[in-house]
């Protein structure tokens, strides 16, 4: 579980605020007890940032196909044509 540091906190322990990123993981900053922000290790950042493949979207917890499926449209029906 990362650890929950006041900006404050952050600001005056800024090495170790970063060392416990890299070692930890995410670092969460609080201004008056709401998380504002977080620090993450490099390498997280760029796996954040690299785009989610087909597999990786279907496969992800909570993924949905309906994402991909067009809205159907609805048709009216015409009356038969009367034959003569």
């Amino acid at each position: 579980m990362s650890k929950i540091w006041s900006v404050q906190e952050a600001e005056e322990r800024f090495s170790e605020f970063l060392a416990s990123s890299v070692a930890e993981g995410p670092q969460v900053v609080a201004k008056q007890g709401t998380p504002i922000a977080v620090l993450v290790p490099i390498e997280e950042w760029r796996r954040l940032q690299e785009p989610a493949s087909l597999k990786d979207f279907l496969l992800a917890p909570g993924a949905r196909t309906d994402a991909l499926t067009p809205e159907r449209k609805t048709y009216r029906l015409r009356p038969p044509l009367a034959l003569e």
